[in-house]
C-alpha cells in the first residue's frame, strides 16, 4: 500500500483550514496529521508529528509565516514548506524562498494545483506557479534591506523627517541620513517619495 503524504496545515483562520482540509481529504494519497493557528504552535506540532509537507500561512498572529519557515528550516533542514497566502507581492515571494520555503501558492488555489504542489515539494522539488516564477526571476536587486533600514523605511513611509526618525530610533540625525541614503540606493529611488512608493508596491511594507 502506498504511503500517504503527511501534512501539517498552519493558518490562523479556521475557515481556511477547513477548506484546505476538505481539499486534501479528497485525495487518497494525502492526509492531514495536525493543524496549527500560530507560528509557535506550528513549530511545536512539527516536532511532535514530523510531517512530510507543511502548508504555511504567510500572515500569522505571532511569528510570520516566513519567520516560522526560517525557524523550522534551521531546526529541521529537510522541512518541506509551501507558503499559502492571499498576497503575491514580489517581496513576499522572494523572502519566502530566502527563508527556505519550497513552494508558494495563493489561497484561491484549486484542489488539483494544491495536490500537484504538495506532491512536487514532497518529491524534493520546488513548486512555483509560472507567473510567480517569472516575477521571482525578475526580482529587483537592491531591496534586501537590513532590519534597521526596514525600521527607518517604515517611518519614512509615514512621512517622518530624518530628525524625527533619529529621535524615535535613538540615534543621531546624521545616522538617519546615512540609513535613508542607503535605502534610496537599494531601492533605486531618487527621493523619499519614490522610495516609499516602491516599498509599498513591492510589498516590502504593508499599510496598517
Amino acid at each position: 500500500m502506498k504511503k500517504k503524504i503527511r501534512i501539517l496545515i498552519v493558518d490562523d483562520h479556521f475557515i481556511v483550514r477547513i477548506g484546505l482540509l476538505t481539499s486534501i481529504k479528497m485525495v487518497p494519497d494525502l492526509m492531514v496529521v495536525a493543524e496549527a493557528g500560530t507560528g509557535a504552535q506550528a513549530i511545536d506540532l512539527y516536532r511532535q508529528h514530523l510531517p512530510d509537507v507543511v502548508l504555511m500561512d504567510l500572515r500569522l498572529p505571532d511569528l510570520s509565516g516566513i519567520d516560522t519557515t526560517a525557524a523550522l528550516r534551521e531546526e529541521f533542514p529537510d522541512a518541506r514548506i509551501i507558503i499559502i497566502s492571499t498576497f503575491d507581492s514580489d517581496e513576499d515571494v522572494y523572502r519566502a524562498f530566502q527563508a527556505g520555503a519550497r513552494g508558494y501558492l495563493l489561497k484561491n488555489v484549486l484542489g488539483g494545483e494544491l495536490t500537484r504542489a504538495i506532491q512536487t515539494v514532497h518529491a524534493g522539488d520546488q513548486y512555483i506557479p509560472p507567473d510567480i516564477a517569472r516575477r521571482l526571476s525578475e526580482h529587483q536587486p537592491g531591496s534586501d534591506l537590513t532590519p534597521r533600514e526596514t525600521e527607518v523605511l517604515r517611518l519614512l513611509v509615514k512621512g517622518l523627517s530624518n530628525k524625527e526618525i533619529a529621535d524615535l530610533l535613538g540615534f543621531t540625525e546624521n545616522t538617519a541620513k546615512f540609513h535613508v541614503k542607503s535605502i534610496l540606493g537599494k531601492l533605486q529611488a531618487s527621493d523619499r517619495t519614490e522610495a516609499a512608493t516602491a516599498a509599498l508596491q513591492r510589498g516590502i511594507l504593508h499599510l496598517d
